[in-house]
């Protein structure tokens, strides 16, 4: 996978190295699924407009790896360590750099009421300056493990209740339900859904890969057996390992967590417990699991 558009591996301060990756990296699947049931339809913009978004983008981010000041007090708003919101927060710092795109930030975490109820709320509000349409974005990051035949709902996140089906389900049935908002009406609706897939580690993988599988993002392998020589990486290093991991800092404490051997490209998910079909979460999972 040497031949993987990973440009954020360039950059040296940590936060830095992390906007770089929520922007150029891929979707982790390539198109909404085929045998997804559709009620209101999105789209997902392709590998080639997240790679034109960081050329545009590499003058600015240029400078904050020289001076991460703007990025670093901005990122202070968040009290959160969810990765979900951190993410969001990264998309939302670039959008309001208007200088390198075409695209005007109309409304952020928008508030849908109906009969004084709150019945949805939207995370981003664009105006497209190219075509003068208003898009509506959601945004994820997710990180989800594949058992069995690969289908939608054999991909599950590290709360086991969390499945690819289900959050590309949420994004159907409600997420995208809204036809206006902010007094505008949404022309297009797009999921920018990043993160990461894994494969089931020393299996034989005896089906193909899926047909919306994007070969473009960097999947990893998940397992229950530790692997000597590897890395722990913190929570932030989900998105990107820092530039300073190097082997020689190896973590051989095991526990659940996402390992790697930065040198050669290989990320690893431990799950130390065993994941039955019907699971229940242990108290001790309780603060630990990135949502």
């Amino acid at each position: 996978m040497s031949d993987l558009f990973e440009p954020w591996l360039m950059y040296k301060h940590a936060c830095v190295r992390q906007l770089a990756f929520c922007l150029a990296s891929p979707n982790i699947i390539k198109h909404v699924p085929n045998d997804l049931e559709i009620k209101f339809s999105f789209n997902l913009h392709d590998n080639a407009f997240w790679e034109t978004q960081y050329g545009l983008y590499t003058a600015r981010l240029a400078s904050l790896d020289q001076d991460p000041t703007p990025l670093l007090s901005f990122l202070e708003q968040l009290k959160s360590t969810r990765l979900g919101l951190r993410f969001e927060m990264f998309i939302w710092f670039w959008l309001l750099d208007d200088d390198y795109h075409s695209f005007q930030l109309l409304g952020h975490s928008i508030q849908q009421i109906k009969a004084q109820q709150t019945i949805g709320e939207l995370d981003f509000l664009v105006l497209n300056t190219q075509t003068q349409q208003v898009e509506h974005w959601e945004v994820a990051i997710k990180f989800y493990l594949a058992e069995q035949a690969f289908y939608l709902n054999e991909w599950y996140g590290l709360n086991r209740q969390d499945t690819l089906q289900r959050k590309l389900s949420h994004f159907t049935q409600k997420q995208f339900q809204f036809s206006e908002a902010l007094g505008f009406h949404i022309d297009k609706k797009y999921a920018v859904f990043k993160g990461q897939l894994y494969l089931p580690h020393h299996t034989q993988l005896n089906n193909p890969l899926p047909e919306w599988f994007n070969p473009a993002r960097r999947y990893g392998f998940w397992g229950q057996q530790p692997i000597d020589g590897l890395y722990k990486l913190s929570r932030q290093e989900w998105f990107t390992p820092n530039a300073d991991t190097t082997p020689q800092t190896a973590n051989y404490w095991w526990n659940d967590g996402l390992y790697t051997d930065f040198e050669h490209g290989f990320f690893y998910m431990f799950r130390h417990t065993p994941w039955p079909t019907i699971y229940t979460k242990p108290p001790f999972f309780k603060n630990s699991l990135p949502r």
